[in-house]
């Protein structure tokens, strides 16, 4: 389900489903329904603004740093407080770290399967990420599912919270419609490593693969992605409320994936490789991309770092 607010969906009057009983449907806590969470603080919210830019330009930069910048741009916050609404957020900074927090219980850990991996065609590896987007008095969280060859968006779900049904529902649709990749790539998030959403893959014959903790190159793919929605899209429209920034993160998905150009693809756009890579049938044969892209028309767009014109072999 795509709607950003799925408590929006409860209808407290329904005959026949108990308000427990949609809850489950949904994938949401009954504490949410019954007990609303209070407004944000707009001192918090427009902090936590400046945050996701800082964090989005630089995401090497933890609570330390993250505090002496805030400070340095007039903002009268303490290290505590940084690392309270980075928590908040769901982010972290990018690089080596020891390890503090334990996987959640029951949750398995899944090898990293893709060094020295050639990535060479589209359905050979996706990956997925969950990211934080600002509105107007509040946020969302953003998943999407990614070919790693094509770098083509396959689904994504917008969510007021950070439990795992939203990630499922990208993950089913993108199974759905795109058939499947032979290795799904992920960080060690709780959201990626619960049972329901390793076991959707499990059933698909999909091997799972997990980023090691402190690795952010390991997805780098997807955190370029991130950076190019906010400065693109985000920063630029400033949603006011989640049925806007659903509208808008649609249409730029639909352009990112089918109009922007990729320099990294020869200019071409992810889907045209992906589906020039794909076939009919959803053919897993091996392609060489190179071999596609000499009659692809060039057109302007913005440079990417020189990283991005390499093909990566984790």
């Amino acid at each position: 389900m795509s709607a950003p607010d799925r408590r929006e969906l409860i209808d407290r009057e329904h005959g026949a489903l108990s308000i427990r009983r949609q809850c489950e449907l949904l994938g949401i806590a009954r504490s949410g329904v019954y007990r609303l969470a209070p407004a944000a603080n707009d001192n918090d919210l427009a902090l936590m603004r400046r945050i996701d830019e800082l964090f989005t330009a630089w995401p090497f930069l933890g609570s330390r740093r993250m505090r002496a910048m805030l400070r340095a741009e007039g903002y009268a916050v303490n290290r505590k407080r940084v690392q309270r609404l980075m928590r908040q957020m769901g982010i972290a900074a990018l690089g080596p770290k020891p390890r503090t927090t334990k996987p959640a219980p029951g949750h398995k850990i899944f090898p990293y399967l893709l060094r020295g991996l050639a990535i060479e065609r589209p359905n050979q590896v996706w990956c997925a990420d969950i990211t934080y987007i600002p509105i107007g008095r509040g946020f969302l969280y953003l998943v999407a599912i990614m070919d790693w060859a094509s770098r083509a968006v396959l689904s994504w779900r917008l969510s007021n919270s950070m439990d795992s049904s939203f990630c499922i529902e990208a993950l089913e649709e993108a199974l759905s419609r795109f058939g499947r990749p032979a290795i799904f790539n992920t960080d060690q998030g709780s959201q990626f490593t619960s049972a329901a959403f390793t076991g959707v893959l499990i059933a698909a014959g999909v091997r799972i693969s997990m980023d090691g903790r402190g690795r952010w190159m390991d997805n780098v793919f997807i955190e370029r992605l991130w950076r190019s929605l906010k400065h693109e899209d985000i920063y630029l429209k400033g949603y006011a409320d989640g049925r806007e920034t659903h509208a808008g993160i649609a249409a730029w998905f639909a352009f990112y994936n089918d109009r922007r150009p990729h320099q990294a693809l020869g200019d071409c756009t992810p889907m045209a490789v992906w589906r020039d890579g794909i076939g009919d049938g959803f053919d897993n044969t091996a392609v060489d991309m190179t071999l596609r892209l000499d009659n692809a028309v060039a057109l302007p767009t913005c440079p990417q770092p020189q990283q991005q014109q390499q093909r990566i072999a984790a």
